[in-house]
């Protein structure tokens, strides 16, 4: 492959376990094969992770289990290798730039003080709307989404109570909320942050494509547990969602691509700048 092409590690945090999420992360980033070359790391069973000078972009999964749990091994070297992140972008004028999915994000959060990560009352699967917050209607990641926008949702655990000092201090932003519920007393989880200019999340699942969730449904266990906890016709009102080219096709086919075209040209402008 050539050596012009900005490379992308995948930090795979699916532990293992089969999963459509890897498959709509490498079709984006195919969308792209005329700039971008990738390799996937497997974080949680090899506690495998990428060089930082070897890669340009970083694309962090979802992923099984409860965030705030890790085996001592894998999960300290993932926050080390967060930490590297940042020092990296303090330090060099070529940036890197990395997006952090579901379970990683969690993790990011913690990590950084920025909020408190709770076990929700119930599992959220589905399709939900996100609602942008001031910073996000401005956020480029979701520039071209509505307000709000529709997303694939997969998490027991939340983002929730934000140190706003903490996000203040790190330049950090609230970019997007779930959907507002005024029937229930609960606090609305964050669903994105912009930790800076180069290294941004999503509580939500931005890959997910129709194909990967129907294939989700497939399994008797999940589609009983979704209608169990949502009813039949809100269970139908989801695959008609499924199939609506203005939601789960439009994030889909928006946030990623938005992500990797700021990295792209970022990375291209500072490179040129740098070899006048």
């Amino acid at each position: 492959m050539s050596g012009q092409l900005i490379k992308v590690a995948i930090l795979d945090m699916y532990n293992g376990e089969p999963n459509q999420g890897m498959r709509c992360i490498m079709d984006i980033i195919g969308r792209f094969n005329q700039v971008l070359t990738f390799k996937v790391f497997d974080i949680r069973r090899k506690s495998e992770l990428p060089k930082l000078k070897d890669f340009d972009i970083f694309i962090s999964t979802g992923g099984p289990g409860n965030p705030l749990v890790g085996d001592g091994i894998w999960d300290k070297h993932y926050y080390a290798f967060l930490d590297q992140f940042v020092l990296w972008n303090q330090e060099n004028e070529i940036k890197k730039h990395m997006l952090l999915i579901c379970h990683s994000f969690q993790m990011a959060c913690q990590h950084f003080g920025l909020a408190e990560i709770t076990k929700r009352n119930g599992t959220s699967f589905g399709v939900m709307t996100v609602h942008k917050t001031k910073d996000g209607m401005r956020d480029s990641l979701l520039e071209g989404l509505d307000d709000p926008f529709y997303a694939v949702d997969s998490r027991d655990y939340q983002v929730v109570q934000p140190n706003l000092n903490v996000f203040e201090e790190k330049g950090a932003k609230i970019i997007s909320l779930e959907k507002i519920r005024d029937y229930v007393q609960f606090e609305r989880a964050i669903m994105a942050v912009r930790f800076s200019d180069y290294m941004v999340g999503t509580q939500f699942h931005p890959e997910a494509d129709p194909l990967s969730f129907i294939a989700n449904l497939k399994k008797a266990e999940t589609r009983e547990k979704i209608i169990n906890m949502k009813g039949r016709k809100k269970f139908r009102n989801m695959l008609e969602d499924l199939l609506d080219e203005e939601k789960i096709y439009k994030t889909n086919e928006t946030l990623i691509p938005n992500f990797l075209r700021t990295a792209i040209n970022d990375i291209l402008r500072t490179k040129k700048m740098l070899s006048n």
